[in-house]
């Protein structure tokens, strides 16, 4: 069977102690809802299997736990900041084959056994948390109490009489100090248990190593096989240009030096003109050539960095450009050729798709560097539509930078806006 894993995206982000109690709160409730319910449906289902009845509770137990696995995914997304992967195989064609493919699915088991474990680690946890919060809100706030209630009273109590009894502003103090010292350790362990938590999330619920080395070895396969395609065909089209081209005007240049030797002594005008046309020809196999170099790679790139190439592009579109580039990518810091070079004919050739085809009246362009990597996002206000269809211009961008290993993403609905981003991995 195949699997199904989504694009992490890396990102990580501290647990706040406000996610982490809401997490909490919701993931015990809904989690001890989603436990007796399988435990009840599943422990029913294996003991009436025998008559054909316990397989659709069965079923439904596992419905019920992966339900749940799949809210939790999106909770822990939103409270606590962590990305989870859906690890689940591919469903397949036909009850039989999906129930044999949904019970030997390791994934489903690594939920229910999430499951178990955040029953009884959830329970403590809101219990902790409470207790914590509740304490330390209680004693903080201590100074407040007392100048309401204005008069003696007790605050901590035993069976043998009071513990601490507060009858003067000064009495305030110290517990109030407590408070606060207990809300602090309150708010340092709900961002150290959110990390946790999500970390257990993403190592249970998520994809395991295997499946995540297995994606990454196919994505690179792809890729690198994406590369070749890419790589051959420009090999096509510089053979195409130089055939079309600079060949042609160099086999006319010598042609006509040829007939200007023979007509040397006998009509020295005639010669004179063919030479005049031997030398404008090689001029413009050479306006040609340096073209084509171009193509391949700009010199004003090579030379002056992203920045001063890109505004040259946009000098020459059709429509206005507004060019924003990190100023690091062209001094001090910029990123290796290739990288380079992908950015570079990634706005080219989607500039030359706005002028064509997007009836735009304005267009942006921004390269900025995001950790290892280089984003470079084109945005015009075109009618919109634009697809990667195969064979077409955005598809060999998308080959283009998966020779990198770099994702190509358009968003175009109808109407516009057009967004064209493509993150380039990069090492500095």
């Amino acid at each position: 069977m195949t699997t199904e894993v989504e694009q992490v995206d890396g990102r990580r982000h501290q647990p706040n102690p406000l996610g982490t109690s809401v997490y909490l709160l919701v993931s015990f409730i809904t989690g001890a809802v989603a436990f007796w319910a399988s435990v009840a449906l599943f422990a029913a289902g294996v003991g009436t299997a025998v008559v054909w009845v316990g397989f659709p509770l069965m079923m439904v137990a596992v419905g019920v736990w992966r339900g749940w696995a799949r809210f939790e995914r999106r909770l822990v997304s939103a409270t606590l900041g962590f990305y989870v992967a859906t690890p689940y195989r591919i469903r397949q064609k036909g009850l039989v084959r999906w129930f044999r493919g949904l019970m030997t699915d390791p994934a489903t088991w690594r939920d229910l056994l999430y499951l178990a474990l955040m029953f009884p680690l959830g329970l403590a946890s809101v219990v902790v948390f409470t207790v914590f919060w509740s304490v330390g809100g209680y004693l903080g706030t201590v100074a407040i109490w007392y100048r309401f209630v204005g008069d003696t009273f007790v605050l901590v109590g035993g069976p043998r009489g009071p513990a601490y009894v507060i009858d003067s502003w000064d009495d305030t103090l110290i517990p109030t100090i407590a408070g606060f010292m207990v809300l602090c350790l309150a708010w340092v362990a709900s961002k150290w248990f959110g990390r946790v938590r999500g970390r257990l999330a993403v190592a249970l619920l998520g994809p395991s190593k295997a499946m995540i080395l297995a994606a990454e070895a196919a994505h690179l396969q792809a890729s690198r096989a994406r590369g070749v395609d890419a790589a051959e065909a420009e090999r096509r089209r510089i053979e195409r240009d130089l055939h079309d081209g600079a060949q042609q005007r160099l086999v006319a240049v010598a042609m006509s030096l040829g007939r200007a030797k023979t007509r040397m002594d006998n009509d020295p005008e005639a010669a004179k003109a063919l030479i005049d046309e031997a030398h404008a020809d090689a001029k413009q196999a050479v306006a040609e050539l340096r073209d084509l170099a171009r193509g391949i790679y700009p010199a004003v790139l090579g030379d002056r960095g992203l920045d001063a190439a890109l505004s040259s592009l946009a000098a020459k579109a059709p429509v206005p450009v507004d060019v924003t580039v990190e100023p690091s990518l062209s001094t001090d810091q910029r990123p290796p050729a290739a990288v380079e070079s992908t950015a570079y004919f990634t706005v080219a050739e989607a500039l030359t798709n706005i002028a064509k085809y997007a009836n735009a009246t304005r267009a942006s362009v921004d390269v900025r560097r995001v950790k290892d990597h280089v984003v470079v996002e084109i945005t015009d206000d075109g009618h919109g539509g634009a697809t990667t269809r195969q064979g077409g211009g955005l598809a060999g961008l998308a080959d283009r930078a998966a020779t990198i290993d770099g994702v190509l993403t358009v968003v175009s609905p109808p109407g516009g806006p057009t967004v064209i981003k493509a993150d380039l991995p990069c090492a500095w």
